[in-house]
């Protein structure tokens, strides 16, 4: 799930980003949610702070309170993998951003093709997520990282109320929960059963008539359900 934090002082402007944002991404399919924020505050930090995953930010320069310069620089400290996108009325502004080695993806001026450049820079935003083939999380003080090509399926262990991150290699227990898990992967993980989603591109056979999927590795698991059948077939 995409993860799109927009914040903008002018309520306009905010509008206008929002509805280029959700026009795009339901041209493109995909799921998204846009997170707005009229400043720098403390519910935006929350956001920058929490969980999400997949966080695209477009940032304001300059709104009452603060640089969004500075506040990508506090980004950066904390997070390497999301996607900076810079707006701003201030074309001037573009040397400073530069000479700071913030690793942003573009610098958009809101009245110089604003619409068109947003999109682009979007879509060069989604490749750019799309080629992190990994996934890190921390469960109780461990830090997982885990290349997503290598998992085979997740699913709900109901007994010890934990998930499974079933590999080639391994299979990962963790007390975090399937929703928040499957948040943090692609759209190449589809849903078979309601506690089991599975990497289609690892997926090689369906036996219908037993319920059976066949990963590339020889493996097979039985959770194919009725009601999801037909998307995975």
């Amino acid at each position: 799930m995409l993860n799109v934090l927009i914040c903008d002082d002018n309520e306009k402007d905010r509008n206008k980003i929002s509805q280029v944002v959700n026009n795009f991404m339901n041209k493109m399919k995909k799921e998204c949610i846009i997170h707005t924020f009229s400043d720098y505050n403390k519910d935006f930090y929350n956001a920058v702070n929490s969980k999400l995953p997949f966080k695209i930010y477009l940032l304001d320069i300059e709104t009452p309170t603060r640089s969004g310069i500075d506040v990508a620089r506090e980004i950066r400290n904390k997070d390497v993998d999301s996607v900076i996108i810079f707006l701003t009325a201030h074309e001037e502004l573009g040397n400073i951003v530069l000479k700071n080695d913030l690793m942003f993806l573009s610098f958009i001026n809101k009245f110089d093709d604003c619409e068109n450049r947003l999109e682009k820079s979007l879509e060069k935003a989604l490749d750019l997520l799309n080629q992190k083939n990994t996934i890190r999380f921390n469960d109780r003080n461990v830090l997982y990282t885990i290349n997503i090509n290598d998992i085979l399926y997740i699913t709900k262990d109901s007994f010890e109320r934990k998930t499974i991150i079933k590999t080639d290699y391994s299979e990962f227990k963790v007390n975090i929960s399937l929703v928040n898990v499957i948040n943090m992967l692609d759209n190449r993980f589809i849903q078979t059963h309601r506690a089991c989603y599975i990497n289609s591109d690892r997926k090689v056979k369906i036996d219908k008539k037993n319920k059976l999927i066949e990963f590339d590795n020889g493996e097979t698991i039985d959770l194919l359900s009725d009601k999801y059948r037909k998307v995975v077939c």
